[in-house]
């Protein structure tokens, strides 16, 4: 079974499996006005904002279909931001980190309810900051609820610090803000024990396992942990705006804190990982080939603890509020109408940055800059209805269950008829108990005497393997039907719904 719309290229590289995004991206004229307007709003946002150099993407269906750089990557030297420039990604690193600890939990190496102690013995030296707290756990580190302090901008300093240095610094006591569990704060020093926790548990330092087990698979070859490793043309300094000038930011080495914000990346790169994400959706009975399961990563991103809710409104102006969670090393968030998307900002002196993916729609949304703390979340989500609003991108197919296929069309027969051998075999034992059988065929006899004989049965569109809806054309209007089906082994039909609707002039 084919993943939905998604396209990828497989290379073998040793023994590893590459996922690229296809080379050869197809036109898709509808996003066209879409993408101007997104292409203004970024060129307004680097010049409102003294953005030196900015690049983003668009993917869609495994296709990077729009790129575009502005401005400078170096601007001493005058040298241009381009897809290939590498720019620091900061904390869009931490999902690299719930991936590796999610890969060592896949085989047997740790269990994400174990205590940070267990791991790192130096630990034991903080002490809880009540009687009553449970033990730092795992998922503690990875949800943002191990209770530390939230420590931005503190954490953005200490990305050089040594294995060494960390590990005093957790012998000589950390300060909590809350119990663990209790809710979700923002923790840089969180994601650093876990890169530290990586390391004990590997063998290796933490940065060699990301690069062997994902960044090469993923066919990554552009993205770094050392900035000294960048041939100074492709490396997008950082920068402060401050008293009317760009101020360089200094750069920061590599270190222990790199599990937290360390990833030198290019837009192209990039990408080849957003869209192993996607890969993920839909769940699917296809080898599962990718350096971490399908099933893992939707698994990861799955919501663990409400960080926010925000008022926010559609491009005609109507209300249409998000909510916002933390998952694991992700971000999480879905608005009012259902739909969700997932992804990471990334922010350290000289740089902002943010990605978020929709998997329903098989879309993300890429952009690096080289500002400190450039509002990159706040740009994406500024352009984000102009390709799912204006553009109307549809969600992507859903396989269908060959049950529902054969319980749609016992409901057409079904409607017309209402044979009590066909309600038998495919009704649940519910059906008539929640609305009587004279009720049901007084009802629908109704609907199609306003309706007129039905001309032609739509197609299924699946909201589940057990769920789904379809309409009926006819004569003189339309009825959409909604069903939902039993666990039984058997499923059966124990919900329906008709909703006329009468033909458009």
């Amino acid at each position: 079974m084919i993943r939905g719309r998604l396209i990828l290229s497989f290379l073998l590289l040793g023994p590893a499996l590459t996922f690229v995004p296809a080379q050869t991206p197809p036109a898709v004229p509808r996003l066209a006005p879409a993408l101007a307007q997104l292409d203004r709003a970024y060129a307004d946002l680097a010049a409102e904002r003294h953005i030196p150099g900015l690049v983003y993407g668009v993917l869609l269906d495994g296709h990077l279909v729009h790129t575009r750089a502005l401005g400078l990557a170096n601007v001493a030297e005058k040298i241009p931001a381009a897809a290939d420039t590498r720019f620091r990604i900061a904390s869009m690193t931490k999902s690299f980190t719930a991936l590796a600890i999610y890969k060592l939990r896949d085989a047997g190496q740790l269990a994400l309810t174990d205590p940070v102690a267990k791991y790192l013995p130096e630990f034991r030296a903080v002490t809880p900051l009540t009687t009553d707290a449970a033990p730092i756990t795992i998922h503690h580190l990875l949800t943002m609820t191990a209770g530390f302090p939230e420590d931005n901008p503190w954490g953005d300093r200490q990305l050089a610090v040594t294995p060494a240095a960390l590990t005093d610094f957790i012998r000589s006591g950390l300060s909590l803000s809350n119990a663990p569990g209790i809710g979700y704060e923002y923790s840089n020093l969180g994601f650093a024990l876990l890169g530290q926790i990586v390391t004990r548990v590997a063998g290796e330092p933490y940065q060699t396992y990301i690069t062997r087990e994902f960044l090469q698979p993923l066919g990554m070859k552009a993205t770094v942990w050392e900035y000294s490793e960048v041939p100074p043309a492709k490396l997008a300094l950082g920068y402060r705006w401050e008293n009317n000038a760009w101020r360089l930011e200094p750069m920061l080495h590599d270190g222990t804190y790199a599990a937290m914000g360390g990833i030198l990346t290019t837009l192209d790169d990039f990408a080849r990982y957003v869209s192993f994400h996607l890969s993920a959706y839909p769940a699917r009975d296809d080898p599962d080939t990718g350096p971490l399961r399908r099933a893992t990563l939707r698994e990861m991103h799955q919501p663990a603890v409400v960080a926010s809710v925000t008022d926010a409104k559609s491009l005609a102006g109507e209300p249409r509020p998000f909510v916002t969670a933390y998952a694991h090393g992700l971000r999480w968030s879905m608005d009012s109408t259902g739909l969700v998307n997932i992804g990471h900002s990334g922010g350290l002196p000289g740089f902002g940055s943010n990605y978020r993916f929709y998997p329903t729609l098989d879309l993300a949304i890429i952009s690096f800059a080289n500002l400190t703390y450039a509002p990159m979340s706040a740009a994406n989500n500024k352009v984000a209805p102009f390709l799912i609003e204006q553009a109307a991108l549809p969600a992507r197919p859903i396989p269908t269950n060959e049950i529902l296929l054969t319980r749609q069309r016992a409901l057409v027969d079904l409607l017309t008829t209402w044979d009590a051998q066909l309600g038998a075999a495919v009704l649940g034992e519910n059906f008539f108990l929640d609305r009587d059988r004279a009720d049901w065929i007084t009802f629908s006899r109704d609907v199609l005497a306003r309706s007129g004989h039905i001309v032609t049965t739509g197609q299924l569109r699946p909201e589940n393997q057990l769920r789904g809806t379809f309409t009926l054309t006819c004569e003189k209007g339309l009825i959409d039907v909604f069903f939902t089906l039993t666990p039984e082994a058997t499923p059966k039909v124990q919900q329906l719904r008709l909703t006329y609707r009468p033909l458009t002039p």
